[in-house]
């Protein structure tokens, strides 16, 4: 073991850079696999939509109650095998909801499904930080881009399982086998980062400092209209604008096709116009989106307004967490911070929606929605917070206090 600030050629960053790409894309397969199967689990645990709608808020608090402790386990066991532990843990409690019997045990295992999604989701935040932060050149919003692309490669799986009429459970123990593997793999070629030994260890639960909170509010309007969207778009196109059935649900497929593209092509356009303008960009591309769908007379303007959407929002939640991981001394601790309040955002977003609809119309729905959107454009300087740390030299000491251990 060699102690200092350890130094890692460009090749290195670049393997590192592919293997955290891996992981993002394990992560995001987790997603979309247990997604297209919920109408199953459903049914096997013998649950109403209220209290289905009930177990599906528990992984939103499971994550929000353990990713302060991201920072906790990295400290101690190191960045490697922190993430190889905790992603791991992820990819296995994909198994568990498929289990559960009732609305008690689903509550359960999808808190344990949360809190394990949101600890390795900070920890490959983090690490993918670090190695923008060494290549000096963004690379966020492309790994965001292979977590989308993750969950649409499980959701075809979970489509393909789902027609086939497969049982979940076998489904799910041979998904989350295939992952567990290619995860552990994947995690042999990230950056094996540790702590200072003369460093204190993190507080095990901490508030975000103020910087990440600023941060935070930024991606929690891109979250909301994100998830609004996903959410909502088809119901939308179907009930305001009397659309098909098919061409409603194809409006949610070509949204999420849309966030996936423009992330894994965003990071060119961000190192060329930068975080702030790239956002205040989008968050105007948004809220254009929004109107559009808020006076759509058919379809066709409609989706038109959700690509809009899509196309705004795509970069601001990596570049918040690229943002967050600068913002202070203690990256980990501010990833938690706004990886928990963009959680929240996901959470609320769509059952606010469907308040607003019972109480006005869905058409009001989405000019809140708008308006959110435009706090991209208010918001967006906050996203300056922290530049890049310039690249390390060959031979010079990267400015990270760490230990190496490879």
């Amino acid at each position: 073991m060699t102690t200092g600030p350890p130094v890692f050629d460009k090749r290195r960053l670049r393997q590192a850079r592919f293997a955290v790409a891996a992981v993002f894309l394990v992560h995001g397969s987790v997603t979309g696999s247990f997604a297209t199967r919920i109408p199953w689990i459903q049914d096997h645990a013998s649950l109403s939509a209220g209290q289905l709608g009930l177990a599906l808020a528990f992984p939103a608090i499971g994550a929000s109650v353990a990713m302060p402790l991201a920072g906790t386990v990295s400290h101690r066991f190191g960045a490697r095998t922190a993430l190889r532990g905790l992603l791991a843990l992820w990819t296995l409690s994909l198994t568990l909801p498929a289990l559960a019997p009732n609305l008690l045990t689903l509550c359960l295992a999808l808190f344990v499904y949360g809190a394990t999604s949101g600890m390795s989701d900070v920890a490959m935040n983090a690490l993918g930080v670090e190695i923008e932060n060494r290549l000096d050149k963004s690379i966020m919003s492309s790994l965001h881009g292979m977590w989308s692309s993750g969950a649409l490669l499980g959701s075809a799986g979970g489509t393909l399982a789902a027609h086939m009429d497969s049982d979940a459970r076998v489904h799910h123990l041979i998904a989350a086998s295939v992952l567990t593997v290619a995860g552990l793999i994947a995690c042999r070629w990230v950056l094996d980062l540790r702590s200072a030994p003369d460093d204190e260890p993190p507080p095990r639960f901490a508030l975000p400092p103020r910087s990440a909170l600023l941060i935070g509010a930024v991606g929690f309007c891109a979250v909301f209209a994100e998830g609004a969207s996903l959410d909502w778009s088809a119901v939308y196109l179907e009930d305001v604008l009397d659309t098909s059935p098919g061409l409603a649900a194809a409006s949610t497929t070509a949204f999420a096709l849309t966030m996936a593209v423009a992330r894994l092509l965003g990071d060119r356009v961000v190192d060329r116009f930068g975080a702030v303008r790239c956002v205040r960009v989008g968050g105007f591309s948004a809220t254009l989106g929004g109107l559009l769908v808020v006076v759509a007379p058919g379809p066709v303007v409609a989706m038109a307004g959700f690509a809009f959407v899509g196309l705004g929002v795509a970069v601001v939640v990596p570049l918040a967490f690229a943002a967050a991981g600068r913002s202070g001394p203690n990256p980990s601790q501010a990833i938690a911070g706004v990886a928990t309040i963009t959680y929240t955002s996901g959470l609320i977003a769509p059952s606010a929606i469907g308040a607003v609809a019972d109480t006005t119309s869905l058409v009001v729905s989405f000019g809140l929605v708008t308006v959110l959107a435009f706090g991209l454009v208010l918001g967006a300087s906050v996203l300056k917070t922290g530049d890049r740390r310039p690249a390390p030299a060959p031979g010079t000491a990267a400015p990270a206090p760490s230990v190496q251990k490879d």
